[in-house]
């Protein structure tokens, strides 16, 4: 069967069905397009993908090929098995939303990677229970030795770089095309574009 690619829309959001055993391939279209990527236990929306728990298991801030990622309950949902996009991710940064736009600066209605969740979520007609810390897939976050975080524009991803995530149980997985636009994670020019995925 041929996978069909399916687009996150810039700015918005987009969720999926996924069955234990598939990959999901998450494509970085342009290279420089963070993915908020969330995933919730299909029978259970309550139990969903942690990264305070993967990071414990897997003794990694940024996770590999290999890396089993796991839920509030520290059940296996997900695998990394391929990485082809520089290797760079984060599991650091909330989801922005409303409130962190309003603290950088700007007034009035910015889309977000919160409402985004929300909205791909609806599509299928399921609401998240809460906003779990997403696996912010090319997201440029680095640290130093002292322990200061900043953001970064992407440093060496490239157009068709991607991820490839098998499911370890049946689940749902949503993505945003992050909107930031204030701050470098999108690249330099600050213009957030679209994503893709396959399922298959």
């Amino acid at each position: 069967m041929t996978e069909v690619l399916i687009e996150i829309p810039a700015r918005h959001g987009k969720a999926a069905i996924v069955t234990q055993g598939q990959v999901v391939t998450v494509i970085n279209t342009h290279g420089e397009q963070v993915v908020d990527t969330w995933a919730f236990n299909r029978a259970d929306l309550g139990e969903f993908m942690s990264n305070e728990h993967t990071r414990a298991h897997s003794l990694h801030l940024i996770p590999q090929p290999g890396d089993i990622l796991r839920t509030n309950k520290r059940r296996p949902i997900m695998t990394m098995i391929e990485d082809t996009s520089g290797g760079i991710h984060d599991t650091l940064i909330a989801a922005c939303d409303r409130h962190r736009y309003a603290f950088l600066g700007h007034e009035g209605h910015h889309d977000n990677c919160t409402d985004n969740l929300f909205a791909g979520m609806e599509e299928l007609g399921l609401v998240p229970p809460e906003v779990p810390s997403p696996l912010n897939l090319f997201m440029n976050i680095p640290w130093t030795a002292e322990g200061t975080l900043s953001f970064e524009a992407p440093p060496r991803s490239l157009p068709g770089g991607h991820v490839r995530l098998r499911a370890e149980m049946d689940l749902v997985i949503a993505f945003s095309a992050c909107p930031q636009d204030i701050l470098p994670i999108n690249g330099k020019a600050g213009r957030p574009v679209e994503a893709h995925f396959t399922v298959g």
